[in-house]
């Protein structure tokens, strides 16, 4: 049962990063952005995907967190 585990789990991974590498070959488009007056140079799309969803991936348990610290604390 453990090897099972651990073959679905690398099945899994794998699937994870052929999506991945799919969605940075299918957006190659160059854009540059403007946030609050700042331009960013010229990458494709897929690089300011993934790095709001990293972003994201980050930001989300650190909120997460910081709201459980402000229950306790009450």
């Amino acid at each position: 049962m453990r090897s099972f585990k651990r073959l679905a789990l690398v099945v899994l991974v794998l699937l994870v990063a052929a999506v991945i590498v799919l969605f940075v070959l299918e957006n190659t488009q160059p854009v540059a952005l403007l946030f609050l007056g700042w331009p960013t140079p010229q990458v494709p799309v897929s690089v300011f995907v993934l790095l709001a969803f990293l972003a994201g991936m980050m930001l989300g348990p650190l909120l997460a967190w910081f709201m459980g610290l402000r229950r306790r604390f009450k």
